[in-house]
C-alpha cells in the first residue's frame, strides 16, 4: 500500500491534540478516524478530507480541492486535495 509517509506524519502531528484518533489502512493509504468517524486520509501525494457539506461547492471551486467520485456518484462533504 503506497502512501506518503511525510504527509502522514504531518497529519498525525496536526491531530495529536485530539483525544480519540485512530489510524486505519484504507483507501490505498492511512485514514485517520476521529471519534470513530473518517476525518482525513493520506494517500500517495493527496489527502481526502471530510468537510462541512454546507461549504462543499465553495471549496471545490478553487484549484486545490476536487470532489470525490466513486462509482459515478459525487460525495458532498468529501474532497481530494493535492
Amino acid at each position: 500500500m503506497a502512501y506518503n509517509e511525510k504527509l502522514t506524519a504531518r497529519i498525525r502531528e496536526a491531530l495529536a491534540h485530539l483525544p480519540k484518533v485512530e489510524e486505519k489502512r484504507m483507501f490505498r493509504g492511512v485514514t485517520f478516524m476521529v471519534n470513530d468517524k473518517m476525518c482525513i486520509s493520506a494517500g500517495d501525494n493527496k489527502i481526502m478530507c471530510r468537510i462541512d457539506p454546507a461549504i462543499h461547492e465553495e471549496v471545490i471551486k478553487g484549484k486545490v480541492a476536487r470532489p470525490v467520485k466513486m462509482k459515478g456518484r459525487e460525495y458532498k462533504g468529501v474532497c481530494l486535495c493535492q
